[in-house]
């Protein structure tokens, strides 16, 4: 086992080639035991220079009804009114403290995400 920081692109690419190579092995090896490891320089690695940020407000919106199987009248019961839920997903007016709320409450999407600036 030779672990080491990863501390630029090579280095991270060479350690994707090393976990590739003992991805199937088992928990408690010494293969085991280096595959967590080098799991986790890479995702430190990852979250430090390919941070993934928040979604869009609205697409998170959409995201979501798609997932739950909600039609436009769905989002209306939440919102107030059928016409509010048209021009909320055509971006025509701003999300409200309490539709967040009221967004975060019944389709559980995190109020980070609902916040942002669209």
């Amino acid at each position: 086992m030779n672990i080491k920081p990863i501390k630029n692109l090579k280095d991270y690419d060479q350690a994707l080639e090393r976990l590739e190579v003992i991805f199937d092995t088992k928990k408690g090896s010494i293969e085991g035991d280096e595959l967590e490891i080098l799991a986790i320089l890479i995702e430190n690695y990852e979250n430090q220079h390919f941070p993934i940020g928040f979604p869009d407000p609205i697409e998170a919106i959409k995201f979501r009804m798609e997932q739950m199987g909600y039609k436009q009248s769905d989002l209306a019961k939440v919102v107030g009114l059928k016409s509010r839920a048209s021009e909320i997903l055509n971006r025509k007016r701003k999300l409200s403290l309490d539709m967040i709320r009221q967004l975060h409450e019944s389709f559980k999407i995190p109020t980070d995400v609902l916040i942002q600036a669209y």
